[in-house]
Parts: structure tokens; C-alpha cells; sequence
């Protein structure tokens, strides 16, 4: 028991340096993955000018989105069953191959493919950081890290459109993907020489068939909401054939589950009530965020006259809010132990929010939405990594991949949710509100329901007006519905029990706990600590 303490205390020592240089690469792998879709975004105009293939042009986001989502839950399996670090390794090389390869496409179905490959790297990445988290840190000291982790997802969001347009100006298209090699290499680098997590060597086989169906049903559900009222009507046959191939393949993976010896998804972790709950939050979270940050600077550009150019700024007030609060949240967290809190005032916040953005029109001022979008934000903030470190402290340390793989998935789907429902009702309430203020013929005039303020300059005042009026009348329907789906958030965070969570302070560092890790042979946190040491 004594040899057991000491190596705790000899561990201790050594945690703040070696922690520090582990979070540092973990924060460089986060921004990648966050980093690249904003980047390509700014791009995307100069990418189909030189390769064409207009017509394909979704398919470059649609491909990285896809594949990392399919493959976000069988990389935190592998994790498990494998070892954390080696499955991280890999993801970061797959990452920068198919960054790699983008760079050098020749033509748009070269670029499309080579997104996928990035794809499959970027979920890797996206599990590999919370999962190399939840096995390095206790959960009670988790909260003030994770919230670091939420400052690089703000940093991606403010920062990527600013840089890509930056790179694609002065040094081309193609350096905004070999713009990860270098930060790549780093985090390649420094994860190799610091981070020494305990070996696994699972005894189990993967389960192809289980991370088949739900690959398959993964790819049905995101191709349903992308698609959806936009390359095909909602009641089309390619769109209720999706949704019946989602529905099957969904039902025969929940059955194949039962029966696999190491499911890719263990469907025991959805007994513990607050995992389960924590998913249903991070799926409403995923579908506020993204709705957001698609809708309000469209709304600013359209109808408040804002630069295009300067699209991440626009958000700058929600992202700074988030990362502020979740900061704060992830310490207060740390010090008390307490977190029940912090989801219902984050679900709360999140409604008002939302429906403060429902209510903005042609008059509404850029410092009035400015508020509106901070409130926003704060809410995000106080949900988006106490979500994570709940569900982890919910699973034992085996099924830590999965956990935070399921909780990351449940986001994605959310924000893919969120963008098609969304967008649905804005494009639909755009055109009618046309349609009503100008006659039919105004219906061409909103295609896409997304000009910008150059193009908006050139209408006549009368269309340009009715214009705004109908994207203001847009973002109340979109943001309206919004505030809905989060009223369910602000209800679901009341039932979460406040467990206490593992590793708590000092006392996690008793002997009896020691002792305790030792005896069901599942080491958890300390553990890791003592291999970062070596």
C-alpha cells in the first residue's frame, strides 16, 4: 500500500510539467480538426474556380463531415480495446495524409475523396483528446481543462475564416490544407515523446459488423438532413428511402449490439441515467451551435450590412462568452465538486438566448444582437464541456473511449440536425415572405436565401428591402425553433443526479482508493499519471 502512495506522490510531481506539455499537443490535434472546415469555407470560391465542379461543391464539406462522424465511434472502440495512444497516433497520420493529398488534388472528385480520408483522421482526433483526457485527469479536476479545450474550439470558430481567407489570398488555395502538415508534426512529435499510457491488448475482436451498421446509419441520418429541402424535397423517394435505410440499419445495429462480445458501442453505458441525459443535452447543444453560427452572420451580412470578410468577428461576442463561461464553469467545478448547476443555468440561458435572437428584425442593432448572442453563448458555455466531463465520470475507465466517443457523436448528429431543420425553415420562410411582399416572380430573386451585401447593393431598393425583411422574418422562424428544442435541454438538465465524481481532490489520493483501483484492476487516473511519469 505504502509503494502504492509513493508512486501517486512521485507521479504528482511530475504532472503539472508533463500534463502541461501533453494538454499543449492535445489543444494543437483540437484545433486541426476544428480549424479545417472553417478554413476551407473562405477557399471554397477559388477551389471550384481553378478545379470546377460546381455541382459537386457540398460534397468537399459533405465527405469530411460524413466520414468523421461514421467514424468517431470506432475510433474511441479502438482506443479502448488497443491503447489510447497508438489509435491517437494514427489519426493524426491519416489526418495529415489526407491533408496532404487535398493539397494536391487535380480535380474536384480527387478533392472530394481526399476529404473523406481527412475525414476519418479528424473523428479520430476529436475522440482521442477527450478520451487522453478523461484517462489523465481526474474527473474533479477535468472541469478547468476541458474548459481550455472549449477556448480552442472558440479560437477555430473567430480564427478560421480570418486565416483561410488570409492563406488562400496571398499563398493559394492548396496551402489551406498543408497549413496542418507543420502543426501536425508538432503535435506528431511531442504526443510520441511525452505521453506513455498503459498498453492494451484487448482479447476480443472488433466489431465489424456493429461499426458497419452503424456506419450505415450514420451516413443515412447525416445524408437526410443535408440533403433534406435542399437537393431533394423532404417527401422524394431518394430522401424516405434514406430515411428507411437509417431506420433499418439503426434498429439491426442496436440488435447486433446485444449480441457482440466487444461491442463498438457498448449499449450498457445508457443505463447510467446521466449518460444517457448528457447525450440528449449535447445533441440539443450541437443543434443550437451550429444553427447559430450559420444563421447570425448571414442575418448580419444581409440585413445589418456586414462584411463578408470579416465572418468569424461576427460571432466574436457568442464565441468569447462560451469560452469565458466554460472556463469559469470547468474551475468552479474544480474547486467544489459541484456540477448540477451549471446545465440547468446553461439550459435556461440557452432558451433566452435564442429566443432574444428570434426576435431581431430589420431595426434591431448590431450592439442589441451583440447581447443577444452573448447570452447565447454563455449558455453554450456553461453546457458544452460539463456534458463531456459527465459522461465520462459515468462510465468506468474501460469504456472511456466510447463514452466520449458517443458524447462527441451525439453532438455532430446534433449539429447536423440543427443546420437542416433550421435551414429548412429559413430558406421556405425567405421565399414565402418574397413571394408575399413582391408576387411569385420574386422567388427566383431569393435562391439560395443567402446574398451577400455586394450582391445585395446591386437590387433594386425595393427588392433589397423586402429582402432583408424576409431574411429577418428567416432567422425568427429559424431561431424560434431553436428556443423549442432547447426548452428540452433546460427540462432534461433537471433530472440529472449530481454524482459525486471520481478523483475528487486530496482524498482521491487516500491509500483505501489506491488500494481500491488496485483490486478491480482498473487503475484509472492515477494510473495514467504513473505511466506519464515514466
Amino acid at each position: 500500500m505504502g509503494d502504492v502512495t509513493n508512486k501517486a506522490e512521485t507521479s504528482e510531481e511530475v504532472k503539472p510539467r508533463s500534463v502541461r506539455v501533453v494538454l499543449m499537443a492535445l489543444m494543437i490535434a483540437m484545433l486541426l480538426a476544428m480549424l479545417d472546415n472553417m478554413i476551407i469555407g473562405t477557399a471554397m470560391p477559388t477551389i471550384v474556380g481553378e478545379l470546377g465542379g460546381l455541382e459537386h461543391l457540398s460534397w468537399v464539406v459533405t465527405a469530411y463531415t460524413l466520414a468523421t462522424a461514421a467514424s468517431t465511434p470506432i475510433w474511441g472502440k479502438i482506443g479502448d480495446m488497443y491503447g489510447r495512444k497508438g489509435a491517437f497516433l494514427t489519426s493524426i497520420v491519416i489526418f495529415l495524409i489526407g491533408s496532404a493529398l487535398s493539397g494536391m488534388a487535380q480535380d474536384m472528385g480527387q478533392l472530394i475523396g481526399f476529404r473523406a480520408v481527412q475525414g476519418l483522421g479528424a473523428g479520430g482526433l476529436m475522440v482521442g483528446v477527450m478520451a487522453i483526457i478523461g484517462d489523465l485527469i481526474p474527473p474533479r479536476e477535468r472541469g478547468k481543462y476541458q474548459g481550455m479545450m472549449a477556448g480552442v474550439m472558440a479560437l477555430a470558430m473567430i480564427g478560421g475564416p480570418l486565416v483561410g481567407g488570409t492563406i488562400t489570398d496571398h499563398m493559394g488555395w492548396r496551402w489551406s490544407f498543408y497549413v496542418n502538415l507543420p502543426l501536425g508534426a508538432v503535435a506528431l512529435a511531442m504526443v510520441t515523446a511525452v505521453l506513455h499510457l498503459p498498453k492494451k491488448r484487448a482479447q476480443g475482436k472488433i466489431d465489424y459488423l456493429g461499426a458497419a451498421l452503424l456506419t450505415l446509419a450514420i451516413t443515412s441520418t447525416v445524408l437526410v438532413t443535408t440533403w433534406g429541402g435542399t437537393e431533394y424535397a423532404w417527401s422524394s423517394a431518394e430522401i424516405l428511402g434514406l430515411i428507411a435505410v437509417g431506420v433499418l440499419s439503426t434498429a439491426a445495429f442496436l440488435y447486433a449490439e446485444t449480441k457482440a462480445a466487444e461491442p463498438v458501442m457498448p449499449l450498457h453505458i445508457f443505463r447510467s441515467r446521466n449518460f444517457t441525459l448528457m447525450s440528449v443535452i449535447g445533441f440539443l447543444v450541437g443543434f443550437a451551435m451550429f444553427g447559430g453560427v450559420l444563421y447570425l452572420p448571414l442575418f448580419q451580412q444581409s440585413v445589418q450590412g456586414a462584411s463578408a470578410t470579416n465572418s468569424g468577428l461576427l460571432l466574436l461576442p457568442m464565441l468569447l462568452s462560451m469560452m469565458l463561461v466554460s472556463l469559469i464553469a470547468g474551475r468552479i467545478t474544480t474547486s467544489s465538486g459541484k456540477y448540477k448547476m451549471f446545465p440547468i443555468i446553461g439550459g435556461a440561458l440557452m432558451v433566452v438566448g435564442l429566443f432574444l435572437l428570434s426576435q431581431m428584425d430589420t431595426g434591431t442593432s448590431r450592439l442589441a444582437s451583440g447581447v443577444y448572442m452573448a447570452i447565447l453563448g454563455a449558455g453554450l458555455g456553461f453546457l458544452m464541456q460539463i456534458t463531456m466531463l459527465v459522461a465520462q465520470n459515468s462510465v468506468d475507465m474501460k469504456d472511456m473511449g466510447v463514452a466520449s466517443s458517443s458524447a462527441t457523436l451525439f453532438r455532430t448528429l446534433g449539429g447536423s440536425f440543427g443546420v437542416a431543420l433550421m435551414g429548412s425553415l429559413f430558406t421556405t420562410q425567405v421565399t414565402n415572405t418574397m413571394v408575399d411582399r413582391l408576387g411569385p416572380e420574386a422567388a427566383g430573386a431569393a435562391g439560395s436565401a443567402q446574398l451577400d451585401a455586394a450582391s445585395l447593393a446591386k437590387l433594386p431598393e425595393a427588392m433589397r428591402e423586402a429582402y432583408q425583411y424576409a431574411v429577418a422574418a428567416g432567422t425568427h422562424s429559424a431561431f424560434l425553433l431553436g428556443a423549442g428544442v432547447a426548452v428540452l435541454g433546460f427540462l432534461a438538465a433537471w433530472f440529472v443526479k449530481e454524482v459525486p465524481l471520481k478523483g475528487a481532490g486530496p482524498a482521491a489520493k487516500a491509500p483505501a482508493d489506491a488500494d481500491a483501483d488496485a483490486a478491480t484492476g482498473d487503475g484509472g487516473p492515477a494510473r495514467a499519471h504513473e505511466a506519464l511519469a515514466h
